[in-house]
């Protein structure tokens, strides 16, 4: 037993060092013995963020950095750590570290949303209970889990959600924290095919009656009211000035977190999005051009097909460069370690 929590040690913390997630590197590993780099310095092992007297504006900073490491963790390592806390936190030059990961579950683990939402309830409890403005419990799990926020939209995103927390004050009314109680006991399906009535469900959103225990629109990429798939995140629809409901109506399709992190969508989904995304774009044309008093119909029906056919091949071109950028990136780990290497030469 011993030797198979060494092995799932070893093996999660490679998937973290991977995904650029600062945690122990692990050097050997033989039988039930796991070697690992040394947090601290000058021998002084390194403390617990539980221990760590850090200012109020570091612990915010601290906070920030706990949050996106959780998405990093569920997102690109596909893990849940699942006993997440002050305690199993280190904090050295002024960056967290995470540790004991032998536990952390896959995402097809029966229990993993479970115990993500255990981490969210141990992370939100102790930032709190240091003065430290906080997400809700369900505001911090759908950050985590929500695949429609992309790498570059997450600063946005989590300043967005700091001004909404400014807003409504750290005090949380009794209302919320019952609400917060059942959405943590609750059951939560991961994907569609465990909703037991999804036209059930639409129709108690559309009447806005008993809507308790719907708590699956994010993990499954779906708009609040599960008329189609969400391609931007709630909080930042406003500030890309595009109106909810706009992209993809009444198109119940799940969009998994794992092609999200690959950057890629269905093929059919692709071109029912790109087709929306033509029209949408067609109509704000036409306001335009009604707004100018510009006759729309002066283009032909050649000149329309060309734009579409341009932004197409725009569309393609980039996701292709992307694609092969991913492909040579060289992961921070491997920098770092390139970097040490080079420094002990020199000094040698």
């Amino acid at each position: 037993m011993v030797k198979t929590w060494a092995e799932k040690e070893m093996r999660n913390l490679s998937r973290l060092k991977a995904a650029g997630i600062r945690c122990p590197t692990p050097m050997l590993l033989r039988l039930h013995i796991l070697v690992m780099e040394f947090i601290g310095t000058n021998g002084w092992a390194a403390p617990r963020l539980k221990d760590a007297a850090l200012s109020e504006d570091k612990l915010r900073e601290s906070y920030l950095e706990v949050v996106i490491m959780m998405r990093t963790l569920y997102q690109k390592c596909k893990l849940v750590h699942g006993d997440l806390s002050e305690y199993n936190i280190l904090y050295h030059e002024g960056h967290l570290y995470c540790i004991d990961v032998s536990q952390s579950v896959d995402l097809d683990h029966p229990r993993a949303l479970d115990f993500l939402r255990e981490d969210c309830l141990h992370v939100s409890d102790f930032f709190k209970k240091n003065g430290v403005a906080v997400m809700a419990v369900r505001e911090l799990f759908d950050f985590v889990v929500d695949p429609s926020i992309m790498d570059e939209d997450i600063d946005g995103y989590l300043e967005k959600m700091q001004q909404k927390i400014r807003t409504r004050g750290m005090q949380s009314s009794a209302e919320d924290e019952i609400a917060e109680a059942v959405f943590v006991q609750s059951f939560i399906p991961r994907t569609l095919d465990q909703v037991h009535d999804f036209e059930k469900d639409i129709d108690r959103i559309t009447s806005g009656n008993n809507t308790e225990g719907i708590y699956y629109q994010t993990i499954t990429g779906l708009k609040e009211d599960l008329s189609g798939v969400r391609l931007i995140p709630a909080i930042l629809e406003n500030v890309n000035d595009q109106p909810a409901g706009e992209i993809v109506d009444s198109f119940p399709v799940s969009i998994s977190a794992d092609q999200r992190s690959r950057g890629g969508l269905d093929k059919d989904l692709e071109n029912i999005i790109t087709e929306s995304e033509q029209s949408s774009s067609s109509a704000s044309e036409d306001d335009v051009a009604s707004e100018t008093g510009d006759n729309k119909s002066s283009l032909s029906e050649n000149q329309q097909v060309d734009r579409r056919t341009a932004r197409k091949e725009h569309k393609r071109t980039v996701k292709a460069e992307k694609r092969e950028a991913r492909k040579t990136k060289v992961p921070k780990a491997v920098k770092k370690r390139k970097k040490k290497v080079s420094k002990e030469k020199m000094r040698h």
